[in-house]
């Protein structure tokens, strides 16, 4: 179960950056802003996973998060993992991109940040996934992209999953 999910994440933030970047290659001219969020997740026998990720492209920029997070519980105690990234893309514009995982005894918590601006022209996305007490998996990603003269493109996805002790 959790290969197959991180697998599925993977996969679906390789296609995400695939997309951004043949649109940052082109100069952003196949139809405006895009934005695509996707996530899985799933609990079985006293453990899950949880994960979600996406892309934002629009004009010459793009930007792209994943993150993801595990459990399991067993006669032994609680074990739990968890991760994330961003990245960004720019032609001659402006790239962040940050990952910060903070734990205490009780909840590991990352949060990923991905932002390419080329002048009005922007993209962004961002990624928290929490794994609270062991058995609370969530995680909720928010994609932009915009470019001047037109609303924003905007997708999120959020998962949870709640794994039996």
């Amino acid at each position: 179960m959790k290969g197959s999910t991180y697998l599925l994440i993977a996969g679906a933030l390789a296609a995400f950056t695939s997309v951004a970047a043949a649109q940052n290659q082109s100069g952003g001219s196949s139809g405006g802003p895009a934005a695509s969020t996707v996530g899985a997740g799933g609990a079985s026998s006293g453990s899950g996973t949880v994960g979600t990720g996406g892309s934002g492209a629009v004009g010459g920029t793009s930007a792209s998060t994943v993150g993801t997070g595990g459990s399991s519980v067993g006669q032994s105690g609680t074990s739990s993992s968890i991760g994330g990234a961003g990245s960004a893309a720019a032609n001659g514009g402006k790239v962040s991109s940050s990952n910060k995982v903070r734990e205490n005894p009780n909840m590991l918590q990352d949060q990923a940040k991905a932002k390419a601006q080329n002048g009005g022209t922007w993209s962004k996305s961002m990624t928290k996934t929490r794994v609270k007490q062991g058995d609370q998996l969530t995680s909720r990603t928010k994609t932009m992209s915009h470019e001047p003269g037109g609303p924003p493109a905007k997708s999120t996805t959020r998962e949870s999953i709640a794994v039996d002790k």
